[in-house]
């Protein structure tokens, strides 16, 4: 059994008039975040994370701010595109560990939410999740939101395993559709092969915001 380390870093700034969503759980505050996409800060980090796991690249290879398709996009369909890069390299995910850091909202009150949220999207026990939140206390970052997150992962046997994930795997039919064309749009009809292989597009130094 081998053993992999990611780590992700994201940040966005507030932005009146669009909803908070962290962690993929809607939040009630007066400001969302700023970005291409939904701006879920925390989803984004963890993309990030387990795409670096296993050198796939980033949420900007996969997801450049520059394609339409994914302008106010479900930051869930990023997480899932990482999953999936996870999976086919023949790894799962053993626990994921993150930080935010923001002075609003407070965290404390709804961590367990987003710890719920964070596992139901990835699939794994609450308690494989942790959830913290500090505040930017003598820094000048009262208008962004911060996230940091860690990940680890193990070995799987192929085969069995990849099947049992893959029957068990909570995508509907519009969302596997969605992952499908992303897919083809980067590799085309070649096999894919495993996702330590596969061909990358360019490198895009923008990231996700």
């Amino acid at each position: 059994m081998s053993m992999r380390i990611g780590y992700g870093w994201d940040s966005h700034a507030f932005k009146p008039g669009v909803p908070l969503v962290i962690g993929g759980l809607n939040i009630q505050h007066h400001s969302g975040l700023a970005g291409h996409s939904d701006g879920d800060v925390l989803l984004h980090c963890i993309t990030d994370a387990l795409l670096g796991a296993v050198s796939a690249g980033d949420i900007g290879t996969f997801f450049p701010p520059s394609d339409a398709r994914w302008k106010n996009a479900a930051s869930s369909i990023f997480l899932k595109t990482a999953l999936e890069e996870v999976a086919t390299a023949g790894y799962r995910i053993v626990n994921v560990d993150t930080v935010l850091i923001l002075m609003a909202p407070k965290i404390v009150p709804i961590a367990g939410d987003i710890r719920a949220s964070v596992a139901e999207l990835l699939q794994i026990k609450p308690g494989d999740v942790g959830i913290k939140a500090k505040t930017p206390e003598g820094l000048t970052q009262d208008g962004t939101v911060v996230a940091h997150c860690t990940v680890l992962l193990e070995s799987i046997d192929a085969g069995t395993e990849l099947e049992r994930m893959a029957a068990t795997a909570d995508i509907d039919d519009s969302m596997q559709t969605e992952m499908d064309s992303v897919v083809k749009s980067l590799v085309g009809d070649k096999p894919l092969g495993t996702g330590l292989e596969r061909k990358r597009p360019t490198f895009d130094t923008d990231d996700i915001t």
